[in-house]
């Protein structure tokens, strides 16, 4: 990379835009002052982290030739996964990509300018924090911590290095979301009291774990990179990591909560709860590998008399909200549906009067990735490394936002609701932050900054 460019994504990214802790706004340059600076169409050059499911999410924006950008890498524990994802590639972009096993030198590489991460969910913070280290921008998706003190070192980490950091809850990206809730922010439902967010699925059995050898070309080491280490389980590096255990994932919480919960938030106005309580429980396929809840129902109550509740059912498929995931917001005058699709606005009667509905690939909750949210966020992404564009989901919103699953998932783990303090979002039971961070493996802590 020549050195005028790498000055000038530098100076674009720390002088042109300006985080603030707590704000969802991003201080972006103006497109006049944008276009009188030399080289403002210059490349931006990215990696991804990660080809498993929602690699293929990135690449219709990374192949858009308007974005100028170039993928360097494509990195993978998996040979099978790297091999594969070198094929996809090779139909949607002119360039080939190198294949690299280990993130590490893929960071050290003073060309990568952003990193797309798409790991297990205990990569997400450590690699997220290394890159930022080393002056890279990362799209990290969700979840974007594995526990609530790695949120806290995201953000201390954004703050310290100046990045810019996209949370991969691509749903902010939508223009009918942006619409429905500015709206709601505006009264049109009058006083907001009450969000349910929920999310359905028909996931079936999953296999009892059984200790063997790793798969051929699994680097097992690297796949645990933070996590501690044990023997390799059968299964476990192919998603049903998520199910196994809290060393690599975050339950359905974490999975799929994130996205809805996010827009409740966002719709209420909200911080940090005042206290959370959960029911909770593995009710299907009693026998089987599954270690996780597969049914939560989640209550977390704000200051204003406002409250938020999760209803999540991972293996009973019967829509109990008439669609398989969404939102449904409560005001005082009436009350809006939303989900990825776009909205559906009720006067107090229950009657429709207005809706505005998108119907797109990434509706519904299959597996998987991509679809026209996914690439306006990616897109979203690059101008704001460019200056040209608010981020829509900075970091430090993205964080506050996956804390609600964090509280979620530790109340369940300790069989208790507790109290948070609003301000802080720190949690009033001891019991309860013993489990705020988490034990690393030696020598991959995330260092406070």
């Amino acid at each position: 990379m020549s050195s005028n460019r790498r000055e000038f994504i530098k100076k674009t990214a720390i002088g042109a835009v300006g985080v603030t802790l707590g704000s969802s706004k991003v201080n972006a340059m103006s497109a006049k002052s944008y276009s009188n600076i030399i080289g403002a169409n210059d490349r931006i050059n990215v990696a991804i982290q990660g080809l498993g499911r929602r690699y293929q999410a990135f690449l219709g924006a990374i192949a858009d030739k308007k974005s100028n950008v170039k993928l360097l890498y494509l990195c993978d524990v998996m040979k099978s996964q790297r091999d594969r994802a070198a094929e996809v590639v090779s139909k949607a972009l002119s360039n080939k990509p190198a294949l690299e096993n280990d993130i590490r030198k893929v960071i050290n590489d003073k060309d990568v300018d952003a990193i797309f991460m798409a790991t297990p969910d205990h990569w997400h913070a450590p690699g997220a924090c290394m890159a930022m280290q080393a002056g890279k921008h990362v799209y990290l998706e969700k979840p974007c911590s594995h526990n609530p003190r790695e949120g806290e070192l995201l953000v201390a980490y954004q703050e310290k290095y100046d990045r810019i950091v996209q949370m991969g809850n691509q749903q902010r990206s939508s223009a009918q979301s942006q619409e429905i809730i500015n709206d709601i922010h505006n009264g049109i439902i009058g006083d907001v009291y009450n969000a349910i967010a929920f999310y359905t699925s028909k996931r079936g059995r999953v296999p009892n774990q059984t200790k063997t050898n790793p798969p051929e070309g699994l680097d097992w080491e690297l796949f645990q990179g933070p996590a501690p280490r044990r023997e390799y389980t059968d299964n476990t590096w192919d998603y049903n990591w998520h199910w196994y255990g809290w060393d690599y994932g975050t339950a359905e919480m974490g999975n799929n909560a994130t996205h809805e919960l996010d827009i409740a938030r966002w719709a209420l106005n909200a911080k940090y709860p005042e206290s959370v309580a959960v029911n909770s429980g593995k009710f299907h396929y009693k026998d089987d590998g599954w270690e996780m809840y597969d049914t939560m129902e989640a209550t977390f109550k704000f200051s204003g008399n406002k409250t938020i509740q999760w209803d999540g059912r991972s293996r009973n498929g019967y829509d109990k909200y008439g669609a398989g995931r969404g939102t449904i917001i409560y005001g005082s005058k009436g009350s809006v549906f939303i989900d990825r699709d776009g909205y559906k606005l009720f006067d107090l009667k229950g009657a429709v009067i207005k809706e505005n509905i998108s119907k797109g690939i990434e509706a519904g909750n299959s597996l998987g990735g991509g679809g026209g949210l996914s690439t306006m966020h990616t897109l979203n992404f690059f101008d704001a490394i460019r200056g040209k564009a608010e981020l829509t989901s900075p970091i430090e919103q993205g964080a506050i936002s996956q804390m609600l699953t964090h509280y979620a998932n530790i109340a369940h783990r300790i069989d208790d609701s507790f109290e948070v303090d609003e301000s802080t979002g720190r949690i009033y039971n001891r019991e309860a932050m013993k489990l705020w961070s988490r034990t690393y493996e030696p020598g991959w802590e995330i260092k406070p900054v």
